[in-house]
């Protein structure tokens, strides 16, 4: 008969049953409790002489699995309005929510305000004491070590390996993804295949073009350049992966539909994430989480040597490394520092994970990294009024329209982000409706995630969605239909919009309130276009590579939706090829 494991998605487990393994309080309000006369220690810490957990706690998410099974099998028992064990973040740990010897928490409450129960849980996730470290600290080697586990992190780390380095992920939250898991709106590219099958007429240097004016002259040329030029390749190397980008549409800011995603118009971002982990998995790629890099290590010439990781419960320990590739993305959830930089941000809502801390940025510039663009924030127009949820760019995209609370259109809504963010800030509470028809909801899969959430009102006309807006009923309905006029001329005459994909003229007709919020960080780490990290005195520093949102020079004052997801899979890519060069001896 198979023994009793400790619960379903169990976390932070069993570490050492002593006080010196815990930060709060052992035994009650914990799985432990639930599970006495049930369960072993050794049923999730195995039973040798050493009682421990890996920091990744694999060994106890097997024991869980054993007993309850996957998110998938618990996923068609749940019955909550919102399944916590179905989400766009995946196959994920149990352990990222259900905790030993700590009160459970819902990883998802980092992001969401649902009102969800978990067995032994807590109003907040508990803190837990570093473990400390039991005599020498011990050393590991690799070739590559990569700090971050999103986008950029698994693109880094699976180039590396097909060129044939060892390579090790480092990654500080329980789950892998980062920002990238809650990309949406799709990923830039000009060239490419699906657009030539689709008839649409791109090219590199209109990209480019784009992307220069968007950032306001400001990106570096040469990395902007670089991003146009690669996109293509980087939709063919994820294709290749076993992604689907067939589906292409528009963002704001181009000339032309370049945002590609998946069939049906589906988020990119969980989808792209799930497609790297499951490569990385078939690699057998070391990846820990749990684990936070607290230092780059340097030899009295410069050169990196490595890195010292905290584990959570493998305390303080050394990997040597010939190359070092930081992809720990921005600081949009770093309130503080985003008000240092720009104190009319301040108490502003952010669409970012927890882990978006700069602590990548800060690891670098410890060892002499030059930073860029620093002061330059992204805050975006479409946040969820009172939520942390962001609303894609693509329901504009597709057709949507915002409208103020006097129901008037009020700006191009397919402006760039600063300038719609800025639009919405100047009208009546600071905030607007993003306002669309069933036409546009059936164009674009990802709004149904909108209404399982509860973030939208209704109508089965103009006016009844007036009344649930409580909006003037008249000045609604003018909008609508000049919105309309306008897409049947192919002229926007008042606000100069340059897509006009669809008219809204099918009931039910539908709205979000939304406000701007902290969404992106185009400042970072000063890079070459081979992804080194420059130093102050304008020399690469040997080893030491960057990727992703934790550069700077890209996209300048203001990056255009969609290339984001290309920045982190181009330069994933040259980051990786580069640290490989590095480590064979190769310039």
């Amino acid at each position: 008969m198979r023994r009793f494991r400790l619960g379903l998605l169990m976390a932070a487990v069993l570490m050492v049953m002593s006080a010196t393994a815990l930060w709060a309080a052992e035994g009650k309000g914990s799985l432990v409790e639930l599970h006495k006369g049930k369960a072993k220690c050794a049923d999730c810490h195995g039973s040798g002489k050493k009682i421990a957990v890996d920091d990744s706690e694999a060994s106890v998410n097997k024991g869980c699995i054993g007993c309850h099974g996957t998110l998938e099998e618990m996923g068609k028992h749940s019955k909550e309005e919102v399944n916590p064990h179905r989400s766009h973040l995946g196959e994920i740990n149990c352990t990222a929510c259900h905790h030993g010897h700590t009160a459970s928490y819902v990883y998802c409450l980092n992001c969401h305000s649902f009102d969800m129960k978990i067995p032994a849980g807590g109003a907040k996730a508990a803190e837990k004491a570093p473990a400390k470290q039991k005599g020498k600290m011990r050393t590991e080697k690799a070739d590559v070590v990569v700090i971050g586990a999103g986008a950029a992190g698994f693109t880094t780390a699976i180039t590396a390996h097909d060129a044939g380095a060892k390579v090790v992920i480092i990654e500080k939250q329980p789950i892998t993804g980062g920002n990238s898991m809650l990309a949406a709106g799709g990923m830039n590219a000009a060239e490419t295949v699906f657009q030539k099958k689709k008839g649409i007429k791109d090219s590199v240097e209109l990209m480019y073009k784009d992307t220069m004016v968007g950032g306001g002259e400001l990106n570096d040329p040469a990395l902007a350049m670089i991003l146009a030029k690669n996109s293509a390749s980087s939709v063919d190397w994820l294709t290749s992966l076993g992604a689907d980008l067939s589906d292409v549409g528009r963002m704001g800011g181009a000339s032309v539909d370049r945002t590609h995603r998946p069939k049906g118009g589906s988020a990119v971002g969980a989808h792209i994430i799930n497609v790297l982990r499951k490569n990385a998995a078939d690699r057998k790629i070391d990846i820990r989480m749990n684990s936070k890099v607290v230092k780059i290590v340097e030899d009295a010439k410069g050169n990196v040597t490595g890195v010292v990781v905290e584990g959570k419960h493998s305390g303080p320990y050394t990997i040597n490394a010939k190359a070092v590739v930081i992809t720990a993305g921005g600081f949009s959830a770093n309130p503080e520092r985003v008000a240092y930089y720009r104190p009319e941000y301040k108490g502003m809502t952010t669409s970012n994970q927890p882990g978006a801390t700069g602590d990548g940025i800060d690891l670098g510039t410890a060892v002499g990294a030059d930073v860029k663009d620093m002061k330059e924030i992204q805050i975006h127009p479409t946040v969820a009024a009172g939520s942390r949820i962001l609303i894609t760019e693509a329901v504009r995209g597709n057709g949507a329209i915002l409208v103020n609370q006097e129901g008037k259109r009020f700006v191009n809504e397919l402006t760039t982000r600063d300038k719609a963010s800025a639009a919405i800030l100047a009208q009546t509470g600071k905030s607007a409706y993003l306002v669309f028809d069933e036409g546009v909801r059936q164009s674009l899969k990802q709004i149904d995630g909108y209404f399982h959430l509860d973030l939208v009102q209704q109508g089965a006309t103009v006016r009844g969605l007036a009344a649930a807006l409580k909006v003037p009923a008249d000045a609604l309905e003018a909008t609508i239909a000049n919105y309309n006029k306008a897409v049947e001329t192919k002229t926007d005459a008042e606000f100069k919009r340059p897509d006009m994909p669809r008219p809204l003229k099918t009931p039910k007709y539908y709205a979000i309130a939304v406000k701007p919020g902290v969404h992106y960080t185009m400042g970072g780490l000063k890079i070459t276009t081979e992804s080194e990290v420059v130093a102050k005195d304008g020399k690469p520093i040997p080893g030491l590579f960057a990727a992703g949102e934790g550069t700077g020079g890209v996209h300048g004052k203001n990056r255009l939706g969609g290339n984001s997801i290309s920045q982190t899979v181009t330069f994933g890519r040259i980051a990786g090829a580069s640290a490989v060069k590095c480590v064979k001896g190769v310039k």
